[in-house]
């Protein structure tokens, strides 16, 4: 089945850093609120039982940041980049298989380093605009003039943060308050058709732009990578679970319980009448019957889950989603903000 199974961790850190030689107040000594974030392909042992998997890379990513908290990133690194500093973090993790590592300076910018040493820096962009679909079935609420606070990323092999933000500014006055119809080539603003629609304004003065992301809300996007597009929609569930494979005397054998966030990525060719590849409404409503036997149940007492650890949770939702959604081919599942676990197949990246 070529399946992958990634633990994903997140930790912050509090520092501050002078990027000298930067034509701009950067140069100057400032100070973030830093993220990293880690994903690894673990082996078989590496936690102490299962379930315990993203916990325990959580802890071997604070103990490689601690350095770092409360520090001047200076005297660790001569040019404390984003990117620098995911190499740095990633050389000092304590952990096998690691696939990427990110570190996020502020909520709007980042850098993501994988492991064969490419850079993808990253910002975030916001604007408030109306749109309506046309060619929804009567009575589809997408069919009625609204309007988003849409955020879009946008992602480079090559460009630092700064220069992706020049390259957004004349689309922001653009879209910035407007009705996205009105737009020559938005006549049916889907997120995909959107997402396509700034990758060719873009692309062309940034070829190293490699993905575009669309949020059209806060649970449900679009990436346009040129070639494939793919959406996600996202469900919040309240559980509660025991770990009995957890030894006596851990608090994780007890009855306790999580916030989880799942994401269901779904990778197919557009519809051209439609202008989206599935249906956001659609995708919430088929994995509803899955949703409705979670949110505020035990997932212990799950039938024909032997154990929720966020690996069998996984798997017990992809073999039951896989003929109700054929485009599905990679979920997403945290237990605490970015700690969690994700599992993908087919061509999913």
């Amino acid at each position: 089945m070529n399946d992958r199974l990634y633990f994903m961790a997140a930790a912050s850190f509090e520092a501050a850093r002078r990027l000298e030689g930067w034509p701009d107040r950067r140069a100057r000594l400032h100070g973030h609120s830093f993220l990293a974030q880690v994903r690894a392909a673990l082996p078989w042992g590496f936690a102490p039982f299962p379930g315990a998997e993203a916990e325990t890379l959580t802890e071997r990513l604070r103990e490689a940041i601690a350095p770092l908290d409360y520090a001047l990133l200076n005297d660790h690194l001569s040019a404390p980049t984003d990117e620098n500093l995911a190499r740095w973090i990633q050389a000092r993790l304590n952990a096998p298989g690691i696939v990427q590592v990110s570190v996020q300076s502020a909520g709007y910018q980042g850098a993501t380093v994988n492991r064969e040493d490419q850079t993808h820096c990253w910002r975030r962009f916001r604007f408030e605009a109306a749109h309506q679909l046309p060619n929804v079935p009567p009575g589809h609420p997408c069919g009625r003039m609204h309007g988003h606070g849409f955020e879009i990323i946008l992602r480079g092999t090559g460009p630092d943060a700064a220069r992706l933000a020049t390259a957004w500014k004349p689309l922001q006055a653009q879209l910035h308050w407007a009705c996205l119809n009105d737009l020559p080539g938005l006549e049916n603003p889907t997120s995909e058709r959107l997402a396509a629609w700034l990758w060719g304004r873009l692309q062309p003065a940034l070829p190293e732009l490699s993905r575009v992301t669309v949020h059209e809300t806060v649970t449900a996007g679009c990436h346009y990578d040129g070639d494939r597009y793919r959406i996600w929609k996202e469900r919040c569930f309240e559980s509660a679970l025991r770990l009995n494979q957890a030894p006596a005397g851990d608090a994780r054998r007890r009855l306790h319980g999580h916030s989880y966030t799942l994401r269901l990525h779904l990778t197919a060719p557009l519809d051209e009448l439609m202008g989206w590849t599935v249906d956001y409404g659609e995708v919430k409503a088929l994995f509803a019957p899955l949703y409705r036997q979670f949110d505020h149940h035990r997932l212990d007492e799950t039938a024909g889950l032997a154990e929720p650890t966020l690996a069998e949770l996984l798997r017990w939702v992809r073999e039951r989603m896989a003929t109700v959604l054929p485009p599905l081919d990679r979920i997403d599942l945290e237990q605490t903000p970015g700690c969690g676990a994700m599992l993908c197949w087919g061509g999913a990246a």
